[in-house]
């Protein structure tokens, strides 16, 4: 049995823990808001984020970094996007030197347009990555803390840590592939946000599945012209960390980029449509980063660019459907 230290007790870190916890691990879960934490230590339960789903007696809450990491065999990153690298800087000091390192935030960094794992190495050193697992897929939080069928994937440039993860979380409800192509897997978790907002701003302009379905297909396509620039495999957007997790962000109330979008799609205002989420939507802030990068890196993405420029309040849903719709015409697959 493993020990776990988990950063971050928003839903998916939670629903990570109940996974391992249900296999014998041992889990610590440590986060930012001490409230939050007596919370689900009196009613062992994240009612916050995850109510419903009961915490196994293998799961405590501890209340610092240091605590959480200690004898770690494994620690997990579960903070938002944007607030890894506070969250890694502040428990570097505290990671045992043996222990590997998962993050599962989907997301760019905004101001530096860095991946999670690029984050990982300014803050630790490039042998980090001989010990960071990404862990992505289609997979709901809402679903995997019920024992509800999901499958992912681990993506490692050390493929002995992506296959020690693999295992881990291995179950008859929670199966798990191993993939190598880091960047690939990053980048599809995180730029889909984007398309899932889109999807949702056509779901609350009341468009119909003809639209959504173009959104998604001609999404991928810009995802993987973006993915591929920046030295992904192109057929990394075909599996489970891009097609799959598309599908399912797109497609599920559970989202809550799609949410935000359909709120947007309805007239509400983007800060409003955050508001009433009440959890971090990440696409809204990988919209921008996105946008950014692809321009540095010379890559068309029509629909990020009408996304991103919707999130801003730069343009309405409406005028970026007609964007989108009346650009000139050309080959699908140029």
């Amino acid at each position: 049995m493993s020990n776990i230290g988990v950063i971050g007790a928003g839903s998916w870190g939670t629903a990570l823990a109940t996974v391992v916890a249900d296999k014998g691990n041992k889990v610590k879960i440590f986060d930012v808001d001490e409230k939050h934490l007596k919370s689900m230590e009196k009613y062992r339960e994240n009612v916050d984020y995850l109510p419903g789903v009961s915490l196994s007696d293998n799961i405590t809450m501890v209340y610092s970094s240091e605590e959480a990491l200690q004898s770690a065999d494994v620690v997990l990153f579960s903070a938002p996007a944007q607030h890894f690298r506070s969250a890694l800087t502040a428990a570097k000091d505290f990671i045992p030197e043996d222990a590997l390192i998962i993050n599962v935030a989907k997301g760019i960094e905004k101001g530096t347009h860095k991946r999670m794992s690029e984050i990982a190495v300014e803050v630790m050193g490039d042998a980090v990555m001989d010990r960071y697992v990404v862990l992505s897929g289609p997979s709901h939080a809402e679903e995997v803390g019920r024992r509800m069928p999901t499958t992912v994937a681990t993506a490692s440039r050390n493929m002995e840590a992506a296959s020690k993860i693999q295992d881990l979380f291995m179950t008859g409800r929670f199966r798990v592939y191993t993939a190598d192509d880091v960047v690939g897997v990053e980048l599809g978790g995180a730029l889909k946000n984007i398309i899932a907002l889109g999807a949702g701003i056509s779901d609350g302009m009341g468009f119909g599945d003809n639209a959504k379905a173009a959104l998604m297909t001609r999404g991928l396509a810009e995802i993987t012209r973006l993915g591929v620039k920046l030295g992904a495999r192109p057929e990394t957007f075909s599996g489970l960390t891009g097609t799959g997790d598309l599908i399912v962000t797109c497609t599920s109330m559970h989202s809550r980029n799609r949410r935000c979008g359909i709120m947007m799609g309805e007239g509400m205002a983007p800060e409003e449509a955050i508001e009433k989420v009440g959890m971090v939507v990440e696409g809204m802030f990988t919209a921008e980063a996105a946008y950014e990068l692809a321009k540095i890196a010379g890559v068309e993405m029509p629909i990020t660019d009408a996304i991103y420029k919707v999130t801003k309040g730069q343009i309405g849903a409406s005028e970026a459907a007609e964007m989108l719709m009346g650009r000139d015409k050309r080959h699908e697959l140029d």
